[in-house]
């Protein structure tokens, strides 16, 4: 039994739980994967049922990468149908972008300033949209837009491997879980020679979206 199923079996029952469908995208290399086990191992402990399934596309080479985590009382599915993603977290822009169409009205999104042109782009095949552009897509669904510094601060930081730390830093200011669930299930995840410094990126984060400008 792995850890994830460790914490189904001993999860607690609860009488009243909000869904929170979460969907994770960006590229590889950026910790997708990671990110959506730490958060569901979080929501798991707190006595949520949780679903979950990744998607790799090409993702050694730099592809997209996206992540379903689905949260509530009883979940059957792992998928999230389309209209329903209640947060979005973004780890590079145009993979959010792809998934705008996914969220519900008033939807919280979480993006990070990053742009990571695709081959199309690059070979000049397409051209790869502006803030404004990026934004005015997302505003179809939703105002609640949070543009974070990820990359640029996770590379002061010393290390930019760290940022989808950073990213759940931002989302755990939404969600109903213990800063310290977030923190134990980060440090059980990683070598203990990466605990500070992804520690630090996680408070970051916390930070950051805080002070950021929505919309």
């Amino acid at each position: 039994m792995n850890r994830f199923d460790k914490l189904t079996a001993n999860r607690f029952d609860r009488l009243t739980v909000k869904k929170y469908d979460l969907l994770i995208t960006g590229v590889g290399g950026q910790g997708n994967i990671l990110a959506s086990d730490i958060a569901g191992e979080v929501a798991l402990a707190a006595g949520y049922d949780v679903k979950k399934t990744d998607t790799l596309g090409m993702a050694q080479r730099g592809g997209s990468v996206i992540s379903h985590v689905r949260i509530a009382n009883q979940v059957f599915s792992p998928l999230i149908k389309d209209g329903e993603v209640d947060f979005l977290l973004a780890f590079e822009k145009l993979e959010g972008v792809r998934w705008a169409s996914s969220l519900k009205p008033g939807a919280i999104v979480i993006m990070n300033n990053y742009a990571q042109p695709p081959l199309s782009v690059s070979l000049g095949v397409d051209r790869y949209p502006t803030d404004k552009e990026v934004k005015k897509i997302l505003k179809q669904c939703t105002d609640r837009i949070y543009l974070v510094a990820g990359t640029s601060g996770m590379t002061k930081l010393g290390n930019v491997r760290t940022l989808n730390i950073f990213m759940l830093g931002c989302l755990s200011r939404f969600l109903p879980f213990k800063v310290e669930a977030w923190k134990q299930s980060i440090v059980e995840h990683l070598p203990k020679r990466l605990h500070k410094i992804n520690t630090a990126a996680f408070e970051l984060g916390r930070k950051e979206i805080s002070n950021v400008h929505v919309g």
